[in-house]
């Protein structure tokens, strides 16, 4: 039978880097969609695929996490489409307006966690946050609750007796308990939200497996290493892409002292294609597996316990439900108000 494969920001990067891995694997056993926000990009990913896999079954789906009834109107997609889900690759993330502190970045380069610094940005990086429209902090919305609202809504064909289904979190080593205020879910108040987002999903794939396992939905979560993609290139605007390019030899350098500078999408999509194929009750629910990628080139995939813990994962799980409540009625609202408009026009 037919696996069926979605992953959300499939048009670029890792995502991308995911599905020509996938599909190598296997293009007469897979059904594979790729959900993204800009259709352009995604048709132009779907292409390239089919070029090296023509006979490959590559669908496209519009999903804008950011936006609460585009993740509504997927997720109703998804289940016209499809009477099971077996994996669900939530990897669609954003870090827009990126600060790189020089001084911190100079200050660090002559200390002893030079390798830290490089691997994971601690201290050297912060975002500026928008608003949606939905009136949630743009990168809490698109990085965590967008993902978390879609696993509710697909929950009736990721859950079915008799069967195993997976949901892979696409993290960080940028994800750090500092940044992360149980008070303060959406990062409103800080200057890290996107190592808060991304700490948040560390946590809530530890609640997701509480909650669902004995319903046969395991949930694991990914940390790609440093990996150079848009969103690497967005950290340093002003810098042109030769730059970057000359840069590669001195990551390469760095890559002897740590594992963890991957560089490739393809090296950073190892630990995803690594759990497509494992039985997920084998797997740490409190591990984050992590792309590695040796000095000579070797790609490999290793877990590492993640800094959480069940108290914290549970008063998460539970104030996404009380938000996903709020947000409903709020979204129910706002279609009651436009059709009482449209009416008092006609």
């Amino acid at each position: 039978m037919n696996k069926v494969v979605l992953v959300t920001g499939a048009n670029s990067g890792i995502g991308l880097a995911l599905c020509e891995r996938l599909l190598s694997q296997d293009t007469e056993g897979l059904q594979l969609c790729l959900a993204c926000r800009n259709m352009c990009r995604a048709q132009a990913a779907r292409s390239a695929l089919l070029t090296s896999h023509p006979t490959a079954q590559v669908a496209l789906l519009q999903l804008d996490t950011s936006s609460i009834s585009s993740v509504i109107s997927a997720a109703q997609e998804v289940k016209l489409r499809y009477n099971r889900l077996d994996y669900l690759y939530l990897n669609a993330g954003i870090m827009p307006n990126p600060k790189f502190d020089v001084q911190a970045f100079l200050k660090g380069i002559f200390s002893r966690n030079i390798i830290t610094m490089f691997a994971t940005g601690k201290g050297i990086l912060t975002q500026k946050d928008s608003v949606t429209s939905d009136d949630l902090q743009e990168i809490f919305a698109t990085n965590i609750f967008g993902h978390f609202l879609l696993i509710r809504e697909l929950e009736p064909i990721l859950c079915q007796a008799g069967k195993t289904s997976q949901l892979i979190w696409t993290s960080s080593s940028n994800a750090h308990r500092s940044a992360f205020n149980l008070e303060d879910i959406q990062h409103q108040r800080g200057t890290q939200p996107y190592s808060s987002s991304k700490y948040a999903s560390d946590l809530l794939s530890l609640a997701l497996n509480t909650h669902f396992n004995k319903q046969g939905l395991y949930s694991s979560v990914i940390c790609p290493g440093f990996v150079m993609t848009n969103l690497t290139h967005g950290i340093l605007p002003c810098f042109p892409a030769f730059l970057w390019t000359l840069l590669m030899p001195v990551f390469w350098l760095i890559r002897i002292f740590t594992n963890t500078f991957t560089l490739t999408p393809y090296n950073g999509a190892e630990a995803l294609f690594w759990l497509f194929k494992q039985k997920p009750q084998s797997l740490d629910p409190q591990a984050k597996y992590h792309s590695l990628t040796s000095g000579l080139g070797k790609n490999y995939t290793q877990p590492r316990k993640m800094d959480v813990d069940l108290e914290t994962s549970e008063a998460l799980y539970d104030k996404l439900l009380k938000l996903e409540s709020e947000v409903r009625k709020y979204l129910k609202e706002k279609q009651k108000s436009t059709r009482a408009s449209s009416h008092f026009r006609t």
